[in-house]
């Protein structure tokens, strides 16, 4: 059984900043592409980051949309299982439920879509104050 359980979500001020956490079990985040989705209210879920490692090496891409580029930063623990999204410079627009999602798929070109995840977490809120 897949279980993605997301925590660390909470209300913050603009210019603050959160660390998400992922913990997964049926899944091995180091060899899964893990991401981090979003949705705001009556907006379409839409994509964060993702990483995924990179053939056989130690190294993983990684891929930011536009809009978290250069603020926000995936890492994970592949010891605790675990994938974690780092926050800072928080703003109002960032506030939304984030997602934890786990996907089978060997390549894409940036794993930026929903349809391209095969598991997902229940969610975790983050709301920005201004």
């Amino acid at each position: 059984q897949v279980l993605l359980v997301e925590s660390g979500g909470g209300l913050v001020q603009t210019e603050g900043s959160l660390r998400l956490s992922c913990a997964a079990s049926g899944v091995t985040i180091s060899t899964y592409a893990m991401a981090w989705f979003r949705q705001a209210p009556g907006k379409e879920r839409e994509f964060v980051a993702s990483r995924k490692r990179n053939g056989v090496t130690i190294y993983y891409d990684k891929f930011y949309s536009d809009s978290v580029k250069g603020r926000f930063t995936i890492s994970g623990d592949n010891a605790k299982n675990t994938v974690y999204l780092q926050m800072n410079s928080l703003k109002p627009d960032d506030t939304a439920v984030y997602y934890c999602a786990a996907s089978r798929r060997t390549y894409s070109r940036g794993f930026t879509l929903t349809t391209e995840y095969d598991y997902w977490g229940q969610g975790t809120q983050v709301t920005v104050s201004s």
